[in-house]
């Protein structure tokens, strides 16, 4: 079995549904010598998340910064925890909805996503920072 690891930080990036995949693979090279495997990709934040979804249409991440605002919107009186600002408790909400992780199998040294997925990084901050990712490879 072999192992790979990587931790890379992302550039800041505005509020919104960011497609990462092509940054993920080009951190980790090594992933090119596994026949089968799995990659996990995890963020080190509380404010941010990762997801996977569609990959060619933009409409779509869009689409989802109007959900995920409309579900879990700022400035409610009922949260206490704002001393960062209103968008804080708001994006810690979405990234506890969304995850810190997501797996992909690995199959003849690509990602085994499907043909219209890709990687996101769901910035929920409105000034967010940089995000720093580890990204895990192993198999065979």
């Amino acid at each position: 079995m072999k192992m790979f690891q990587q931790i890379i930080e992302l550039p800041e990036k505005r509020r919104g549904f960011h497609l990462i995949t092509g940054e993920v693979l080009r951190a980790l090279p090594g992933i090119g010598e596994l026949k089968t495997g799995m990659c996990q990709v995890f963020i080190q934040h509380t404010s941010a998340s990762l997801t996977i979804n569609e990959n060619a249409d933009p409409t779509v991440r869009k689409d989802f910064e109007t959900w995920f605002n409309k579900a879990v919107p700022e400035n409610d009186p009922d949260y206490l925890h704002n001393d960062e600002g209103s968008d804080d408790m708001p994006a810690h909400l979405k990234a506890a909805l969304l995850g810190s992780s997501v797996m992909i199998p690995v199959n003849n040294g690509r990602f085994a996503l499907g043909t219209w997925q890709g990687i996101y990084l769901c910035e929920h901050r409105n000034y967010g920072g940089r995000r720093r990712l580890v990204i895990t490879a192993w198999g065979d």
